[in-house]
């Protein structure tokens, strides 16, 4: 029963809620909400009686902590990469009937914003901070000194996570976490920036920006794991769903009023673009993207405006004339874009079915009407980062690879499998972004910013199957979930004084005689790495960029100040930002400029940089930073490359002393990368027992070509194996000449013409003593892993020169780096 009603207020939340005590205070039994304006709670004062007996003393237990009555789960749910236009939803040809469901038991939005960026959109929308205020100015691979560009999820911008949990909610995080500092993501931590260190007491997903969705960089909490390992056809899209489905009716069988905050935000569709073969099998058959992407473009624009995603006089934005156009292209090409398309759209088909299978269990465990679900449908725009031809291997990209079509037709019949890492062609990244100008990376044009998303909640939202125009940014959804559980923003989160939550609540949304009322978020800015834009009361003045996001541009960057030209829009009467006004209004158009710096100054958005090589090469905290010399034995494994000693582009030497039993033995010394590229020192397996235990040095150069050094088979006792590399001189992806020795002989020597020049894939780790994730080798000493030394490593020792660039690589190396980073995210 109800015992006590306590009036202490909550007046900073939207909904304000006394103080609830449910049953017998001091009972084990008793619960109570909190204030919520100090987190944690503190205790509360011991309600019983203590004498010198236990007999003649009264216990009292502090009461538990619950939400307010009749506070929702939240199911947070955000895809990646998936461009304005490419769900039905929104007018696309790719059916998502997931978001479908969303939108028809609830609302749509069509002018929901992001910050062009996932990493950056990710740590707004936990934090319902600004990306600068929470530190994500720019993708972590890319941090500066500056409190806007460091990546680190500041102390006093607490996370929703952290709100909920310290209220009475179980928290948990499912998929991409790609806020945990890149340099703070091995197994030596710190932890208090990887999920469970930001309110989610459970996590299970990947560290990073990207990963195999056939053999990922996979965790549970902080640990890695390996559950696709002799597992053939496992998928991490349908193995997150089955944890996350279980992690909910575990709770619910255990706990059933205790309410949740799922957080679940699969690597659907960022690249590689990994769907089963049945939907690939599905796609292909509806022949969606055969007439090519302007074409695909007209059918989505006339689906908006059917379903009123688009106002009826709403122009189409023209096709730019760096991105062919489908007609100039040759029967090769088309063919080959056209396969790309198939296995985006299966991936995207294939990433919603698998969020329905997760709604669908809300559903069965009779919860669907007391929850909240809001899904938006990407983190930024399309990404254009397969560059023109697309690729099979999206590593490709990141080194500055340009792989020709008749090249990728030796991929085409398994594309999509976990024989490739796959990204389309940039011209349908500009046709899932219909009706907009741009895509990811731009944060000045909407279609880099613009993301439907859908929300529901029965019996709240009032208007079932509305559509929504009033503008609204990412840091809107923090609120609105504050707002609709009846808890507030806290003052202090462990002491620390947290800085307002700069977002708006949507709730007022809800009601159908609030269709059609002004937005309550009246001004936002918009920054990503030198392009910018600002909206206020309908208005948008944006930035030309001066960078095309599917190139690896080394050209200098004008002046991040003076050398961009300015548009203007009225989005009241001009939504898909057709028609500029920038030469027509010049003073409003400097108006809107002044209002973007004083948001700058206000938001940790200054300084301005737009890739300087300053900011590239600046010093950032690192397990490794200074070292030359590392040294192991034994085992180790699932160590990230921030952690690892590179040797690209440098000089190295590689010495290990092993001891091989008797009969002899095989498996992997030392390796990083996998498939897609990298190294691996090892010990043959053989075939049926020949040339088995040979010692042999791999370099897999991006998939693309594997060079081989082979030395003897090793017989019982110590051995010293030597592998010493030097580069032919300075250079980006140099070649060089290695030398394989063992027990002091050298037995093999080969010459590279190119080494890998920026980066191994980020998805595999540093081992030694097995491999985890991919084998380097293809053919020839194939092996399957983890691939076990079964000797004993008594030390394993690499030694490395310094990194050995031109003067023109220092000055194309912020260029580079800049689009590695946007790449990565």
């Amino acid at each position: 029963m109800l015992l006590a009603l306590f009036a202490i207020g909550t007046a900073s939340s939207p909904v304000a809620h006394a103080q609830q005590v449910y049953g017998e205070l001091g009972s084990p039994s008793a619960t109570t909400t909190i204030s919520g304006k100090q987190l944690p709670a503190p205790d509360p004062k011991f309600g019983g009686v203590i004498k010198e007996k236990a007999s003649e003393s009264e216990p009292w237990w502090p009461p538990r902590v619950v939400p307010p009555k009749g506070a929702p789960n939240v199911l947070l749910i955000m895809t990646d990469d998936e461009g304005f236009g490419a769900p039905s939803t929104f007018g696309g040809v790719i059916e998502t009937p997931a978001l479908d469901r969303i939108a028809k038991t609830g609302l749509r939005y069509t002018q929901f914003h992001t910050t062009s960026l996932c990493s950056p959109t990710r740590a707004a929308l936990i934090t319902g901070r600004n990306h600068h205020v929470a530190g994500f100015g720019v993708v972590g691979e890319a941090a500066t000194g500056f409190p806007g560009y460091d990546s680190i999820i500041r102390k006093d911008t607490g996370t929703i996570g952290e709100i909920l949990k310290e209220n009475g909610y179980a928290t948990a995080w499912f998929g991409k976490d790609h806020n945990t500092p890149f340099y703070q993501a091995s197994q030596a931590g710190p932890f208090d920036q990887w999920p469970i260190g930001m309110g989610f007491e459970y996590f299970y997903g990947f560290v990073g920006g990207d990963t195999s969705q056939w053999q990922p960089n996979l965790f549970r909490n902080t640990t890695a794991i390996y559950p696709f390992q002799g597992h053939p056809g496992w998928n991490l899209t349908t193995a997150m769903a089955d944890d996350a489905i279980q992690y909910m009716k575990q709770l619910k069988e255990i706990a059933p009023d205790k309410p949740f905050f799922v957080y679940y935000v699969p690597g659907g569709t960022h690249a590689p673009h990994h769907p089963t073969p049945e939907w690939i099998n599905k796609i292909s058959d509806q022949h969606l993207f055969d007439g090519g992407w302007n074409k695909l473009r007209e059918t989505i624009f006339a689906n908006q405006k059917r379903l009123g995603i688009m106002p009826a006089d709403a122009k189409l934005t023209p096709w730019p004339k760096d991105l062919p156009e489908w007609d100039t292209l040759s029967f090769e090409q088309k063919k080959l874009y056209i396969k790309q398309a198939d296995v985006y759209g299966a991936y995207l088909a294939y990433t919603d079915h698998e969020i329905g299978r997760v709604i669908q269990a809300v559903d069965d465990l009779g919860e669907l009407d007391n929850t909240m679900i809001i899904y938006i449908s990407g983190d930024n725009g399309a990404s254009a980062e397969g560059m023109l031809n697309g690729t099979p291997n999206e590593f490709t990209t990141f080194n500055g690879v340009a792989v020709p079509v008749k090249d990728q037709f030796l991929w085409y019949p398994f594309w999509g499998s976990d024989r490739t890492f796959p990204h389309y062609a940039a011209g349908w990244a500009w046709a899932m972004d219909t009706p907009f100008k741009w895509m990811k990376q731009v944060a000045s044009h909407r279609g880099g910013t613009a993301n439907g998303m859908a929300m529901s909640w029965p019996g709240h939202i009032t208007d079932v199957g509305g559509i929504r125009h009033q503008f609204h940014h990412v840091i809107d959804i923090v609120p609105t979930i504050l707002e609709a559980t009846g808890i507030p923003a806290p003052d202090t989160i462990n002491g620390i004084k947290q800085r307002p939550i700069e977002g708006v609540s949507m709730v007022y949304t809800w009601d159908k005689k609030n269709a059609d009322t002004p937005t309550r978020h009246t001004t936002q800015y918009f920054e990503m790495l030198g392009n910018r834009a600002i909206y206020q009361d309908g208005w948008m003045a944006v930035t030309t960029p001066v960078n095309l996001p599917w190139e690896l541009n080394t050209a200098t960057p004008p002046d991040v100040i003076t050398g961009y030209k300015w548009e203007l829009y009225n989005l009241n009467e001009d939504v898909t930002e057709y028609n500029d006004l920038a030469g027509k209004m010049p003073d409003k158009l400097k108006q809107m400029q002044d209002v973007f710096y004083e948001q700058a100054k206000k938001y940790d958005v200054l300084p301005l940089d737009n890739s300087t090589l300053k900011r590239f090469l600046t010093q950032r905290p690192s397990a490794t930073a200074g070292r030359t010399t590392f040294t192991y034995s034994g085992e180790l494994s699932g160590v990230p490359a921030a952690a690892a000693p590179n040797i690209l582009d440098k000089d190295y030497t590689i010495t290990v002393d092993v001891d091989i039993a008797k009969g002899g033995g095989e498996g992997m010394i030392v390796t990083e990368g996998g498939r897609f590229g990298g190294y691996g020192l090892f010990l043959s397996k053989g075939v049926m027992g020949v040339r088995r235990g040979k010692v042999v040095f791999l370099y897999n150069l991006l998939d693309l070509k594997r060079t081989i050094w082979e030395g003897p088979e090793l017989s019982a006792g110590r051995h010293t194996i030597v592998f010493d590399f030097k580069l032919d001189g300075p250079g980006l992806g140099k070649g060089g000449t290695g030398v394989l020795s063992v027990d002091g002989k050298e037995v093999d020597q080969k010459h590279m013409d190119h080494t890998t020049p920026v980066t191994f894939p980020e998805d595999e780790d540093f081992d030694v003593g097995m491999d985890t994730r991919t084998g380097v080798a293809l053919v020839e000493y194939r092996y399957d892993c983890p691939f076990r030394f079964t000797g004993k490593i008594d030390k394993l020792t690499f030694n490395l020169g310094p990194a050995q660039y031109t003067d023109q690589d220092r000055k194309n190396m912020p260029a580079i780096e800049d689009a590695v980073a946007r790449a990565k995210d």
